[in-house]
């Protein structure tokens, strides 16, 4: 699948995690002195790396990183989408200091008029009429899931396999052999059989799809309009379309999370290829580092919703959180939608990403690779696999371990930083041409000390 030598992977690899250790000993031994953090790090997902110990973070500003051993990587992973706007620019930071220094109250359980400015925005961009505010996909999707239920009166879920929405229970499941639905490998502690509250289809089988929407049971398609976090899927032409008619056929709502998708432009996917949900989740980026996300109704969708007397969207019936909607996020999410991730920042990170993919895919052509480089917007991913995978399935089963290690640890070591998780790289409004040909000029010299 990879065309490399494995003996030589492996060698490589043992080399550049010796570097790692003995270039960063303050970051080791900052892990090692966590002893009252589960898994020594405040988030277990830090410990998906290719070292022995995660980089400890000193400052970071732009599209710059320093660890506390005062080493500077020229960050493209941006938390993981979450800082696409830049570490701490500087209309969010303004926004931030005059929120909580000159008028204080960031938690103080009442509105703000930034509210009503961000959801005009979002309207703008993604074309739902109502918004409602938490501070992650993750809650948003949970949040909407739970009404699209209520009005649909129907008990299941449908995603596509390897999808990606946060932690959220009901998409943790999968198309499995024969095409019957199966949990996906490592749900923790799942409080039922996924399969009770889900439906699975593989991206881009219309046929799947149906066959699925066909029982009558399904309240909500909930999907990414591309998949983004097993490797870059990108729909195939009329498969978006497919997926609204079929939908609407079977009286199902559509929901699409624009989370990571939001790369693809001011407006996510929802802008740039005309996608019209019933419901739309944005997160992460939209408050320049600051939790916030959102999910926003159709006209229709609200005036169901608000006319239910029976659902408690008030007080404790599951919808909403004491600390969403609070006025710190919403100052930062006003200050990034109106001043940061604007149509002309999003012209220069799409510019960049263009400049990224050319250079990846000349070098693989260079080395005789058979790999191949997916861009969404202002992000790209490489995979280890001759043709890009139409499906998620194919997409795990393309994936390398072994081979994103060395390449992620390797790269590390030479001041360029990719999110861990897998090999994106995304652009923001402070990434430079220099950072870009930086990267380009690593990887090929990582590829070519692998190919020999």
């Amino acid at each position: 699948m990879t065309e490399v030598d494995r003996a030589r992977l492996a060698a490589l690899l043992e080399r550049e995690r010796a570097e790692y250790i003995n270039s960063h000993p303050r970051s080791r031994a900052a892990f090692a002195a966590a002893e009252h953090l589960f898994g020594r790090v405040p988030m277990t997902w830090m410990l998906k790396l290719a070292g022995a110990f995660p980089l400890y973070l000193d400052r970071a500003r732009g599209a710059e990183v320093i660890d506390v051993d005062g080493h500077s990587y020229a960050d493209f992973s941006l938390g993981d989408t979450a800082a696409m706007a830049g570490h701490s620019p500087e209309p969010v930071v303004r926004a931030v200091q005059a929120r909580l220094a000159e008028r204080g109250g960031a938690s103080a359980m009442l509105p703000t008029e930034d509210a009503e400015v961000v959801g005009a925005e979002l309207s703008r961009r993604f074309g739902a009429a109502r918004w409602s505010f938490a501070l992650s996909a993750t809650d948003a999707n949970r949040w909407a899931i739970r009404l699209v239920r209520a009005l649909t009166r129907r008990p299941k879920i449908l995603v596509h396999s390897y999808c990606y929405h946060g932690t959220v229970d009901e998409t943790l499941i999968v198309v499995g052999p024969g095409g019957n639905p199966e949990p996906r490998d490592g749900n923790v502690g799942a409080p039922v059989d996924v399969r009770d509250t889900s439906r699975a289809a593989e991206f881009n089988d219309v046929d799947g799809l149906e066959g699925e929407l066909a029982h009558g049971d399904v309240a909500a398609v909930l999907m990414e309009p591309a998949l983004t976090n097993i490797g870059i899927v990108l729909p195939e032409p009329g498969y978006l379309d497919a997926v609204r008619s079929l939908t609407k056929k079977y009286g199902t709502l559509l929901i699409i999370d624009e989370t990571h998708t939001f790369s693809a432009g001011p407006g996510g996917c929802c802008a740039a290829w005309g996608l019209a949900p019933d419901v739309v989740v944005v997160g992460k980026a939209i408050g320049g580092g600051v939790p916030a996300a959102a999910y926003g109704l159709s006209a229709e969708l609200t005036e169901d919703a608000l006319g239910r007397r029976d659902l408690d969207l008030v007080d404790m019936g599951g919808i909403g959180g004491t600390l969403a909607g609070n006025a710190l996020s919403l100052a930062a999410a006003r200050a990034t939608l109106e001043d940061v991730l604007t149509e002309t920042a999003f012209a220069h990170m799409i510019a960049l990403a263009s400049r990224y993919t050319s250079g990846v895919s000349a070098l693989f052509a260079e080395c005789s690779l058979p790999w191949t480089v997916t861009q969404l917007g202002a992000r790209a991913e490489y995979r280890f696999v001759p043709q890009p995978a139409r499906n998620g399935t194919q997409a795990y089963q393309a994936s390398d371990a072994e081979l994103d290690d060395f390449l992620h640890i390797y790269l590390a070591n030479r001041g360029v930083l990719l999110t861990p998780f897998h090999n994106m790289a995304l652009m923001s409004p402070a990434t430079t041409e220099q950072q870009v040909d930086r990267h380009l000029s690593v990887l090929r010299d990582a590829v070519r000390e692998l190919i020999g």
